[in-house]
């Protein structure tokens, strides 16, 4: 093929001007040798950066021995992946594995639908449907997934949409009291919102909305697909925001869980839901769910190898230090252009003031600035209108990340006014 960029793949991502070939560690590389630092990761995918060892050998291993089986049996690598997610979280409960975030979220809201169909209004006996989601959210591009987003840009062309959600302000705890209604059966959340701009939930809100939810009889929904696994610092990461209190009830992962292999997963908490004490975990009974591909040996043995690296070479520690390192220097700047940074560990977002650079008109601020930085070999993902992300890999070093500053730098510098 002479030209890949003509390739006939449907034109549904506006692609920066790269073609890449290869990768290693940190690095990767176009058709001309030409490497870029890459603090893109995938979009928070590629924990152990690229090709990592460990996990060449695992898929190497696994491929050898069972690559895909139906889910009508039990496999080893699954199992052992499911015991050590239920470790990390540190409470009973229970994994199912899907392909990728989207699918796992088109879970939480089925078990959310199903909690409401078990625990009805308790004043009406009418089954409970409506799942509160924030406004700026991402919980992915399928039509359950669009519906519980928080942005109307993703939704343009789709409806009618999946019905029963309610997108309230984030972090008003306030408006959250006011939009409980009778058919309210979950509250979902990112607790940082990844696609809306990197905002963080806070920790009073976190506890107020654990707190309602206890008191409403509502599910507790985490959406971890960007944020969790140690990219903010703690393998759960509402544990990274100050709540370690905190008893979601059910959880969902993709992204950095697999290091590039696709992977999705949901945990779902073991606690009793009724007088009899039915496990929440045990709602989706055989027969109500399940995903062909979800958690095959291949796919299982890649996850579990990675977040044993994760966890062997504490990676969220080097999240923290590599944040504290950001920070510190962008702080020292003082540039006119750095708005602020947001975001915790390695999922930042960092804003500008666009007034203070040259964007061309009609550009949006945040993608032109990834065209300038991609130009100087660093590739970043933008966040909204006005930041990009700071995404690297878990065990990026203290080096590379003083290399993908001064590139920062240099390119603010380059935009800015003589």
């Amino acid at each position: 093929m002479s030209d890949i960029t003509q390739a006939p793949i449907l034109a549904t991502y506006g692609r920066f001007p790269l073609t890449l070939l290869r990768g290693e560690g940190t690095r990767v590389f176009d058709e001309q040798g030409t490497s870029y630092l890459d603090f893109c990761a995938g979009i928070a995918v590629c924990s152990l950066g690229h090709c990592h060892p460990a996990m060449v050998k695992a898929i190497e291993e696994q491929a050898r021995t069972l690559i895909h089986v139906s889910n009508l049996y039990h496999t080893e690598p699954a199992a052992q992946l499911a015991q050590l997610i239920t470790e990390l979280v540190e409470i009973p409960g229970k994994t199912f594995f899907a392909n990728s975030g989207a699918e796992a979220n088109d879970g939480l809201i089925k078990l959310a639908r199903r909690f409401g169909q078990h625990r009805p209004d308790p004043e009406s006996g009418t089954p409970r449907s409506e799942i509160i989601t924030f406004q700026q959210s991402f919980h992915g591009r399928t039509l359950g997934g669009i519906s519980a987003t928080g942005q109307q840009k993703v939704k343009e062309g789709f409806n009618p949409l999946l019905p029963g959600f309610c997108h309230l302000p984030f972090n008003d705890l306030t408006a959250l009291i006011q939009g409980i209604t009778p058919s309210t059966c979950a509250i979902l959340l990112e607790p940082i919102q990844g696609e809306g701009g990197i905002h963080a939930a806070t920790p009073e809100f976190l506890r107020g909305v654990a707190k309602l939810c206890k008191e409403k009889d509502i599910l507790l929904l985490l959406d971890e697909v960007q944020c969790g696994f140690g990219r903010l610092g703690e393998m759960m990461a509402w544990r990274a925001l100050g709540v370690p209190e905190l008893q979601p009830d059910a959880i969902s992962w993709a992204k950095g869980m697999g290091g590039g292999i696709p992977i999705g997963a949901f945990w779902t908490n073991d606690r009793s839901v009724d007088d009899i004490g039915t496990p929440l975990s045990c709602l989706l009974e055989p027969g109500s769910h399940g995903s062909t591909y979800g958690g095959n040996p291949l796919a299982a043995q890649t996850a579990l190898t990675v977040l044993t690296q994760i966890t062997a070479n504490d990676l969220p520690a080097n999240a923290l230090a590599r944040e504290k390192q950001i920070r510190e220097t962008i702080s020292s700047w003082k540039h006119p252009a750095i708005a602020e940074v947001r975001g915790k560990g390695l999922m930042l977002g960092i804003a500008v003031h666009a007034e203070y650079l040259r964007i061309p008109k009609g550009s949006v601020p945040a993608i032109h600035l990834c065209n300038e930085l991609l130009k100087n070999h660093l590739l970043v993902p933008p966040a909204g209108t006005n930041a990009i992300r700071f995404l690297p890999p878990l065990n990026v070093s203290e080096s590379d990340t003083s290399e993908a500053l001064t590139i920062l730098k240099t390119t603010l510098d380059q935009l800015s006014p003589s």
